[in-house]
């Protein structure tokens, strides 16, 4: 693909992963065009599996593909467009920012969607405002028709991101965590990853920009808690402005005292559901069990968890021996040391 070739995806406002790619690409100075609604991609590829964004890229043949999944397509526009990266240079850093990302895409997640479709506020404004962000046109009853059906078909779909009575509190107790976990980093850098964003940046952001910015039940405790977290959100949607050279990155000596707090919530929260995801993956059991916070922790099983802990682990198998002791040494007694196995 050529830098300056124009980047063509659909996706929505309402889609985290969406939110993350569209400011990756504003900071990275990529090119694109914005396809929203149906009619924007008729006559396009159609993906797999449905998920937004979608991206239409070069396949190996040179015609369009629809290609899904924001974490291969940002190491992908890593090495076909230069500067600017989004992708730490030192191998232990982009494992750490790697593993921040994972965090963010997979559990951060979970607050977003248990917080939309719970509380009576949010479900009723997510009703309301997605599904015109597919188009604001059209006869309203046939609109409100079409929230009513969504709304319904997403609360349906609480228990498939773990969101229960049982449940609840340790995601909503970790959200808060989180929350102030991120004000304390950006009371000392502007960035998870320093003085420049990397991917981590970009996935906690695609998750705040719903959590801190839209529902009004999780934008109210980011009030309360961090509004450090919510101005935050607000410069990093674009981000092309700003100035990066080489540098910027975290040095090592920096690392542990500034990631510290959040990998510690890292390890109290993820790690031991995705440990109980590949064991249940693996005997084929019904149900994923797991121990969170003191609490008990039980979902379906998610198969692409799976393979994110086994990228996971396969980018830290590759770390050269002194890079792969660096980083246990980071994540010693937080929790996470036990995703390496």
């Amino acid at each position: 693909m050529n830098t300056t070739d124009t980047v063509m995806l659909y996706g929505s406002p309402g889609s985290p992963y969406t939110r993350k790619m569209l400011a990756l690409l504003r900071f990275r100075r990529i090119p694109y065009r914005f396809l929203v609604g149906d009619e924007a991609i008729r006559g396009l590829p159609v993906p797999k599996v449905r998920l937004l964004p979608t991206f239409y890229l070069p396949g190996p043949d040179g015609e369009l593909e629809a290609v899904v999944d924001s974490t291969p397509l940002i190491r992908r526009f890593e090495s076909s467009h230069e500067g600017r990266a989004a992708v730490p240079d030192d191998p232990a850093l982009a494992f750490l920012d790697a593993l921040i990302e994972d965090y963010a895409d997979e559990w951060l997640t979970k607050p977003m969607f248990h917080y939309r479709w719970t509380y009576e506020a949010d479900i009723a404004k997510s009703a309301s405002i997605l599904p015109r962000l597919r188009g604001v046109c059209g006869p309203e009853e046939e609109v409100l028709e079409l929230g009513r059906i969504f709304a319904e078909r997403q609360i349906g779909r609480l228990g498939v991101v773990g969101s229960n009575e049982t449940t609840g509190p340790v995601i909503e107790a970790g959200y808060v965590r989180a929350l102030e976990a991120l004000r304390a980093m950006f009371e000392r850098r502007p960035f998870v990853m320093g003085a420049r964003p990397g991917a981590a940046d970009f996935a906690v952001y695609g998750q705040l920009s719903q959590l801190a910015q839209f529902d009004p039940t999780s934008s109210a405790l980011a009030l309360e808690h961090a509004p450090r977290v919510v101005a935050w959100c607000e410069l990093i949607d674009d981000l092309s402005g700003l100035s990066v050279g080489d540098d910027g990155w975290l040095e090592r000596d920096d690392i542990a005292g500034h990631l510290g707090e959040l990998l510690a919530e890292i390890g109290r929260v993820y790690v031991p559901v995705l440990l109980a995801n590949a064991v249940a993956l693996q005997s084929g059991a019904e149900w994923v069990e797991a121990e969170v916070d003191g609490r008990d922790w039980v979902q379906a099983p998610f198969a692409y968890q799976g393979k994110c802990l086994v990228a996971l682990r396969s980018q830290f198998a590759a770390l050269a021996d002194g890079d792969r002791g660096f980083v246990l040494g980071v994540l010693e007694g937080t929790g996470c040391e036990g995703l390496l196995g």
